[in-house]
């Protein structure tokens, strides 16, 4: 099958088996689980009727989707039919397609088919078609011969092969991402949360009221912290392991390809002519470690949900060294901006981060004063928890000011800021499109202000934050030259 061929086409027949068979497995492992248990013939008969039943019935709507659903590819359009007793068409013009992505997961991999994914990069529902499922060849050829964009690629366009592949000890970088150990601890608080009252039932919490009384309250909170940090670390471990293991970035011509996963694999693609630059973003945790992970800003790209699991479709380099993240930056862009020497902003946006820091501390003072002021907590532990808040926030208050900067070359403009999350973007100047100026009352007195650069792509608005009025106007004239020159009134000094 080729790509341009304008015949209808169906998806793979061993489809509907895969249905069934995500339902029937975990049923089968139940009845197992039962059988191994003792329980009685009756529930293992009725959970293995229930189990078949619904396997039954995913299969039964996989095979109405294999009868009714047809799909095609002309030169001009990619369509998408569905019909039994409801009719639905769905076209995309191939010109507005942004990006092919596939995905399969084990269940997929079990039967040697792959989901496609296409979509234009909006955020509207009909602005995407998934073609669920098709084989793995099917796949590929998809990807490959509809040439994203609709748009021929240049015959001489470079085709420089791998450019990074993962390195197991890279995992220990992905150990110490925090958003993965959240989903960690926020499975956990859900799986406690449902088993409340069996909990309840084994006397689990009157155990651990009984420990908290011999151990007393801050060793408690202390030894609760340590465990806490040490699941978080090794479930984010098995987190990335999943997601990023077999990791590979090439470059094919005109496109940049992410392969990567272990139980369920995925390919996401990006068009070179999409890209308007790199992110280099480095967490707190992972650059005391040395580390950073890279992130495409592209048009055409969706931004992923903040409760999904999988990183999102932008990412480029899984946490990894800095200095694979710039040689990787370096091979994407065939360019080294990162290696530009930024230009500090001056003490005056740290007095502003140390006063946020300052209330910040009283914040805390005020909390930690509801349950200290009648005893429930000792007021030394309160008067601890008050000062490292100061001392953490006039940390973070001066790492942030440090991290402050900015510079021009010939092709990019370079922003950074961030503590917690430190972010470093070079973005093309020819892709500005506009300015953010904006002042607070605060800035104002302090004679700053934070310059945004917006662009049809990634976050839209890439921000200064902190510079003098002065400078970031003429930064801003500099950058792309006649795009904020009729708003500016020149002083002669």
């Amino acid at each position: 099958m080729t790509a341009t061929d304008g015949q209808w086409h169906r998806l793979d027949a061993r489809s509907i088996a895969a249905a069934g068979a995500v339902v029937a497995g975990p049923v089968l492992a139940a009845v197992l689980v039962m059988v191994i248990a003792g329980a009685g013939a009756m529930p293992v008969l009725i959970t293995f009727l229930i189990g078949l039943a619904s396997a039954l019935l995913v299969a039964g709507i996989a095979t109405y989707q294999w009868v009714f659903f047809r799909y095609r590819i002309t030169e001009e359009r990619f369509e998408q039919h569905l019909g039994g007793l409801f009719r639905n068409h769905r076209s995309l013009p191939r010109d507005r397609i942004r990006t092919v992505d596939l995905t399969a997961a084990p269940h997929e991999r079990l039967f040697g088919i792959t989901t496609v994914k296409i979509s234009t990069g909006a955020q509207a529902s009909e602005a995407t078609i998934r073609l669920q499922s098709v084989t793995r060849s099917a796949a590929e050829s998809l990807r490959r011969d509809m040439t994203l964009g609709g748009e021929s690629i240049v015959e001489d366009s470079p085709d420089d092969g791998v450019l990074s592949r993962l390195k197991p000890e890279w995992l220990g970088y992905s150990a110490l991402t925090v958003s993965l150990m959240l989903v960690v601890w926020g499975a956990i608080g859900s799986a406690v949360g449902s088993l409340d009252e069996l909990l309840r039932k084994w006397g689990v919490f009157e155990a651990l009221g009984g420990v908290i009384t011999s151990l007393g309250i801050v060793i408690f909170v202390l030894v609760v912290a340590a465990i806490a940090i040490v699941v978080g670390v090794l479930g984010s471990f098995l987190l990335s392991l999943e997601m990023w293991w077999g990791f590979q970035l090439t470059r094919e011509p005109g496109t940049l390809r992410v392969k990567r996963g272990l139980l369920t694999t995925r390919s996401l693609s990006l068009e070179e002519r999409r890209l308007r630059g790199l992110e280099l973003c480095e967490p707190l945790p992972l650059r005391l470690a040395g580390g950073a992970r890279l992130n495409a800003v592209a048009t055409g790209l969706q931004e992923q949900k903040q409760d999904q699991k999988q990183p999102d479709s932008k990412t480029l380099l899984p946490p990894a060294p800095r200095a694979e993240a710039r040689r990787v930056a370096a091979a994407v862009l065939r360019d080294q901006p990162f290696d530009v020497a930024l230009i500090r902003h001056p003490t005056s946006a740290m007095r502003r981060r140390i006063g946020w820091a300052l209330m910040s501390a009283l914040a805390v003072a005020v909390v930690v004063a509801i349950p200290a002021v009648p005893g429930w907590i000792p007021v030394g532990f309160a008067v601890a928890l008050v000062l490292l808040a100061l001392v953490a926030g006039l940390g973070f208050a001066v790492d942030a000011h440090r991290a402050l900067g900015h510079a021009l070359d010939e092709r990019y403009l370079l922003a950074r800021n961030g503590s917690a999350l430190r972010r470093t973007v070079a973005l093309q100047r020819e892709n500005i499109i506009g300015w953010r100026i904006s002042r607070t009352v605060f800035q104002r007195r302090s004679g700053l202000m934070t310059v945004g650069a917006t662009t049809a792509a990634g976050s839209s608005v890439y921000r200064i934050y902190d510079v003098p009025a002065g400078e970031g106007l003429a930064l801003a004239d500099e950058a792309v030259p006649g795009l904020l020159a009729p708003f500016l009134e020149r002083v002669e000094k």
